[in-house]
């Protein structure tokens, strides 16, 4: 639990002046929990874990560095950390984020003074009190002069594993162009480079089945034709579902078995994991995705991935993804990450090229066969081709690092809203807000002019759950109170939206 400050101490931190109030829709905020929830959890046990091996990682840095002039600007990062450090622990009030060049300041600082005015880490809603913990971390970095690209998550790595050299660093604008590179220290994360070399058994089994290109049985009626298919869709559904079980931001203590229990791929397990999808629109979306209204005249539909975590769940999202493209349900899929480093193990530009890079041409297996390497490598050589062709591509958007709701999506960034209203599905494989019926969670994703049709796949692992009945979210808090942040249950929910009507902004 975290340590408060004692009673009459003064828990104000030196800041600019706050920026104008202004109005700004934050739809429904998680509600906070009694006890021990994800709250208490998160700011007193989870981050400054998480913070202290980033403090550890930079002081290992430091220690490797000969010039003075870099040495010294580092530890002006590590003060930085430290002061973050103190007001995790001291329950500080949230601040505004100092004017870094970053083009997000905006947004952080209009959420700051007009909601957030005088809360600290503990009775602030701790879905943004996190996402600020972070945006304070790269605060860290972005105000130095040598260290702007550092990331701190990349010496949880094996220190066996190479990396390419730093790329230059890359100012954020307020809604960056998607062509931009990550401004991200190494072209991989550790944290990928983790979880994906540990993987090693579900790795190869996703491989070995479909390195070869998927082709529809002959002989078949086009019944059958289409059933074979809706199993497909159906398992790889589910494989891409229960991928986002590995979530190093929230499992800090995961030990490799329970790495390969989470990932498991298998028939027979994913049978029998069915059903502990507490809400299952598997049979709605194929409806949907089979469909002429997603698939016309003969040519795919368009699908867009709002990313969560990089490594074995990218990896499972591209299995996912170049099976649909192989069937012909999907012409086009566009993937959506993040800026820079963001709660330990999201995605980022460089972890997206990393991947099939690392598939094609590294060395994070040598125990593996040669036919085990070879699957691994047919795989990303195709999907480095899909790339080329523009089958896959990726976008990044200062929206996904800001501390803003869905429900202020088309407010407080309209071209992002323009840009996922020509797409036939945006899945979402991050948390949503707050314990609400899905439609309402998502709020204008649903209901406005224009938007796409939402599929939501997340284990649970936290507090914030969406779409559960109430009546099964009782009874498991008595039968299993750890159900929430188990990672052993998921949601599968469906929005049709309202794609093809007008949009119009205020």
């Amino acid at each position: 639990m975290a340590t408060l400050a004692p009673p009459g101490a003064d828990k104000s931190h030196p800041s600019a002046a706050a920026p104008k109030k202004t109005s700004l829709a934050l739809g429904n905020l998680p509600p906070k929990q009694q006890g021990f929830g994800t709250q208490q959890a998160t700011m007193g046990v989870r981050l400054p874990t998480i913070l202290g091996k980033a403090i550890d990682d930079v002081v290992k840095t430091l220690n490797d560095e000969y010039d003075e002039e870099r040495i010294i600007d580092l530890t002006e990062c590590i003060s930085r950390m430290e002061d973050l450090m103190d007001d995790l622990q001291n329950n500080a009030q949230l601040r505004p984020i100092i004017d870094d060049g970053e083009g997000d300041i905006p947004l952080w600082n209009r959420m700051l003074a007009k909601y957030f005015r005088g809360k600290d880490f503990m009775n602030a809603p701790w879905l943004f009190a996190e996402a600020y913990k972070y945006r304070r971390l790269h605060e860290c970095f972005s105000l130095s002069k040598y260290w702007k690209t550092y990331d701190v998550f990349f010496r949880q790595s094996s220190s066996s594993f190479s990396h390419p050299p730093s790329k230059p660093s890359q100012q954020l604008t307020a809604y960056p162009d998607a062509s931009l590179p990550s401004p991200r220290a190494s072209a991989s994360s550790s944290t990928e480079c983790e979880t994906f070399s540990r993987s090693g058994d579900a790795v190869f089994e996703l491989s070995l089945r479909f390195a070869e290109p998927w082709k529809q049985a002959e002989g078949y009626s086009e019944e059958q034709q289409l059933e074979a298919k809706r199993l497909m869709f159906h398992e790889l559904t589910q494989i891409c579902l229960w991928g986002n079980s590995t979530d190093l931001s929230l499992l800090i203590n995961m030990t490799e078995e329970d790495i390969k229990k989470l990932q498991s791929t298998g028939g027979d397990h994913l049978a029998a994991t069915e059903q502990n999808i507490l809400g299952n629109d598997l049979g709605r979306v194929w409806e949907y995705i089979s469909s002429s209204r997603f698939c016309s005249a003969g040519k795919g539909g368009r699908l867009d991935f709002v990313l969560d975590n990089a490594g074995f769940e990218l990896y499972c999202d591209l299995v996912y993804a170049d099976w649909l493209l192989q069937s012909g349900l999907c012409s086009k899929i566009v993937f959506h990450g993040k800026r820079f480093a963001w709660f330990v193990s999201d995605v980022t530009r460089q972890d997206f090229e990393w991947l099939p890079n690392s598939m094609v041409y590294g060395h994070l297996f040598p125990n593996a066969s040669d036919e085990e390497l070879a699957s691994l490598k047919q795989m990303g050589l195709r999907w480095k081709q899909y790339v080329k062709e523009g089958k896959l591509s990726y976008q990044q958007h200062a929206f996904w690092i800001s501390g803003f709701t869905f429900w202020s999506l088309k407010d407080e960034a309209p071209d992002l809203f323009l840009e996922l209203s020509n797409s036939d599905l945006v899945i979402f494989k991050g948390d949503a807000p707050s314990s609400t019926p899905f439609n309402m969670a998502i709020g204008p994703l649903a209901t406005e002019a224009g938007a796409p049709p939402v599929l939501s796949l997340r284990t649970v692992k936290s507090d914030v759950v969406v779409g559960v009945p109430q009546e099964m979210a009782d009874r498991l808090d008595k039968e299993e109170p750890g159900w929430r942040i188990s990672g052993k249950y998921a949601v599968v929910l469906f929005s049709e939206g309202h794609k093809g009507e007008p949009i119009s902004f205020a």
